[in-house]
């Protein structure tokens, strides 16, 4: 008799989630099965439900921010992984690392590359196999429940902020305090960046400081943008707020030269003036992620860890639903309890 697990699915594009009982998946050879113990809910598992998604096919479990253990690992798999080890899966669900973007470490263009949560299962689940090339080994200073959200969040505001050409001491704003933004301040000031909470309101401001924020500044008003330039202008900022509006008119904030990484989704449209871009010299870019085991290993070292809103599997429907109306407190997790039998 197979052993069974619970899993939340999503049956036919634009169906609401169910809590439906499925036998555990078997791992291919090259293929590992983890005990799910933490799966954190990000925007992105949106795309499940809406059926965009490339490749796509229903019933589909989501989830791409997945901490479990290694229970069993198919025969090549052997080779690299070992029972008991704490590993994490991210949205790279594999690839087939025979073609040209596979060698030279463009995963994301192989014709055959999988999105966990999307082309394959995810990580509502008790249980989840996954490609033993695709696996992070976590560290042990970060906790199961805290950690799931770096896999993506943490990961992708980490990479933005690395790659932003910005150096120590630079001006840099955080746009937005939510999910995205109380890690990307975090990792900010831990980067050695003039660090800059742009947020609406001034209710926030104190956790912006305790964050480590040198400097808040209100977006509701009209003069966020005038702010930044009396302080000298940013160098670098990063938009974690999916607000195309906001984007526009924080741009003119920037020092000549400047850059804007945007890394939420909004279907708005960012409307730029031609002077603002040839005259300042500025730069407007989106960006998806980076190396995952670095992020970790930083947030490790520096005690950066998000603050969660934990959940049971059953109560997934809820969780993402106050995540997508942003009445989460910052990051929603599931957490997977009972003896898995």
């Amino acid at each position: 008799m197979k052993k069974m697990m619970q899993a939340i699915e999503v049956p036919a594009p634009g169906a609401p989630f169910e809590l439906v009982s499925r036998p555990v998946p078997e791992p291919a050879t090259d293929e590992v099965l983890l005990r799910v113990e933490a799966c954190g809910i990000c925007h992105g598992d949106a795309l499940a439900m809406e059926g965009t998604y490339p490749g796509l096919t229903y019933p589909v479990i989501p989830g791409h921010e997945v901490i479990g253990t290694l229970v069993e690992m198919g025969s090549l798999a052997s080779f690299t992984w070992r029972p008991g080890q704490r590993v994490g899966v991210g949205w790279h669900g594999g690839h087939c690392g025979q073609c040209a973007p596979c060698r030279r470490g463009d995963f994301w263009h192989c014709d055959h590359v999988q999105t966990t949560g999307l082309t394959r299962n995810g990580g509502y689940a008790e249980y989840l196999v996954a490609p033993a090339n695709v696996l992070v080994e976590i560290p042990e200073g970060i906790p199961s429940r805290e950690g799931a959200p770096l896999l993506c969040a943490g990961n992708t505001v980490y990479a933005a902020l690395k790659k932003s050409g910005a150096k120590g001491g630079d001006l840099v704003g955080i746009i937005g305090l939510g999910g995205l933004g109380h890690l990307a301040v975090q990792i900010a000031k831990n980067l050695g960046f003039r660090t800059i909470a742009l947020t609406r309101g001034r209710e926030k401001a104190a956790l912006a400081k305790r964050l480590g924020a040198h400097h808040v500044i209100d977006t509701g008003g009209e003069s966020a943008a005038s702010e930044l330039k009396s302080l000298g202008g940013a160098r670098f900022m990063l938009c974690t707020a999916p607000n195309s509006r906001l984007i526009a008119e924080l741009l003119p904030g920037l020092d000549r030269g400047g850059k804007m990484t945007v890394v939420s989704f909004s279907r708005g449209m960012i409307e730029i003036p031609h002077a603002l871009l040839l005259g300042e010299a500025i730069t407007l870019e989106g960006t998806a992620g980076g190396r995952m085991e670095e992020a970790l290993r930083f947030c490790e070292m520096e005690g950066i860890l998000p603050m969660v809103e934990e959940f049971p599997l059953s109560e997934a429907p809820e969780a993402f639903r106050r995540m997508m109306e942003a009445r989460v407190h910052f990051r929603a997790v599931l957490t997977m309890g009972g003896d898995h039998e």
